[in-house]
């Protein structure tokens, strides 16, 4: 009886232990998709070669694994060793600076190339609509897998328990003890607090998961009164953000162009010649048809002179939306911390309608402060810190990893809430 006992209570910790494991790898992977989403994403794909090349085989590429690691996190300075790959790869790419990575921990670095080679392995979807709902319905999919184990698991224990207290009943019968009657489950205080507690914690993760996720707004996509095609405008014909949105580099709004912006170039050109627009549903654009809709909010009629005064405002649906008690500055941002537009509103320049590709949550702003390094060099706004300027020319901070916005103050909660 002894041995039954021992048996049973391994084989149900071997299954615990079994099933933390699988857990803990399922983190891991995910813990390197999301490392890749902020850090490569907006220049890198898996088997796709974007304004990097695509990351499939990049441990192939790179034999050495430490030469990897510090191409990724400082790549203007492995340059300078003379490896040949990194100024081939350099050149190939016309010379544009790979973006620094400091924050990123080797082990950080070894998840997203797990996350890699796993997305390699995986069949692409032929419908590129469809890519967000795959993605998805792969992580329902892994999802369900865990909460079926789970289940089976919990039957296995239950079953283990229910099987050690025949044992024990058989042991005491065999010599002599007598065994009071088992109390109902319903009964069983005991059990009754296991699952009341097993129902709080299920029920305040679930409330608290919703709590956070008010008003967030990730990939709110609205439909506008006119289809702007930002991959035709500022990807196909390669259009500067800051010729429409004038006001990122003056002040806190990047501002919604008025008509006669649009018009600047739509007096001359009234007719879509460009590459068929599809929209996420499939539904086909007529490019020249939008142009019109231009028109007539402009008061235009072709071949006739236009009159600026019969203009009227385009009711453009907001997407981005912060609360009104947070202080948000694009110029600050743009200007002075030049970040680029990706950073915030994904790869733009490749989106139809624009949806938000970011929560904009707190935690999100903070992470980026944390990790952000602070342009300092020929940048007069940051003049006034002649400490950190002398530090870095000392060498007390590590030229590589610079100056974060958090040491200037960037994680302050005056600085966006007052």
């Amino acid at each position: 009886m002894a041995f039954l006992k021992r048996f049973s209570k391994s084989l149900f910790l071997s299954l615990v232990l079994l099933f933390s494991v699988a857990t803990t790898f399922e983190v891991v992977a995910q813990d390197g998709k999301a490392l890749f989403s902020q850090n490569c994403a907006s220049c890198h794909a898996v088997n796709k070669k974007l304004t990097g090349p695509a990351l499939a085989g990049v441990e192939d590429r790179w034999p050495d694994k430490t030469k990897l690691h510090a191409w990724i996190k400082n790549s203007a300075a492995f340059l300078k060793t003379g490896d040949a790959y990194a100024n081939n790869l350099y050149n190939e790419y016309n010379k544009v600076a790979m973006n620094l990575f400091p924050q990123l921990t080797d082990k950080e670095i070894d998840a997203i190339i797990g996350y890699v080679n796993t997305a390699a392995k995986e069949p692409t979807t032929t419908k590129p609509s469809d890519g967000d709902t795959a993605a998805k319905g792969e992580d329902a999919d892994n999802s369900l897998l865990f909460g079926i184990l789970t289940l089976v698991l919990a039957v296995i224990a239950l079953v283990l328990l229910q099987v050690n207290s025949n044992l024990k009943k058989l042991a005491d019968q065999k010599e002599g003890f007598k065994t009071p009657e088992p109390v109902a489950f319903w009964k069983n205080k005991s059990y009754i607090a296991m699952v009341v507690v097993i129902l709080f914690l299920v029920g305040g993760y679930y409330t608290t998961k919703g709590a956070i996720g008010l008003g967030r707004s990730k990939d709110y996509q609205p439909v506008q009164p006119i289809y702007y095609s930002h991959k035709v405008h500022a990807g196909v014909n390669q259009i500067n953000c800051q010729y429409c949105h004038i006001g990122v580099y003056q002040g806190k709004q990047a501002t919604i162009p008025s008509v006669n912006v649009c018009m600047n170039c739509h007096l001359a050109i009234n007719e879509y010649k460009g590459e068929k627009i599809v929209t996420e549903e499939g539904v086909e654009i007529n490019g020249t048809a939008q142009i019109k809709e231009l028109y007539k909010y402009a008061g235009y009629e072709e071949g006739k002179p236009w009159d600026a005064s019969k203009a009227k405002p385009i009711q453009w649906v907001r997407i981005h939306n912060l609360p009104d008690h947070v202080y948000f500055n694009h110029a600050q941002h743009v200007k002075v911390g030049q970040v680029a537009c990706q950073t915030c509103h994904g790869e733009i320049q490749k989106m139809g309608e624009v949806k938000q590709f970011a929560d904009l949550s707190m935690g999100w702003c903070i992470n980026c402060h944390r990790e952000t390094k602070v342009q300092f060099k020929d940048n007069g706004f940051y003049s006034i810190y002649e400490k950190y300027h002398a530090d870095l020319k000392n060498g007390k901070l590590d030229s590589t990893k610079g100056v974060t916005v958090e040491m200037i103050g960037g994680t302050e909660c005056q600085k966006c809430h007052y």
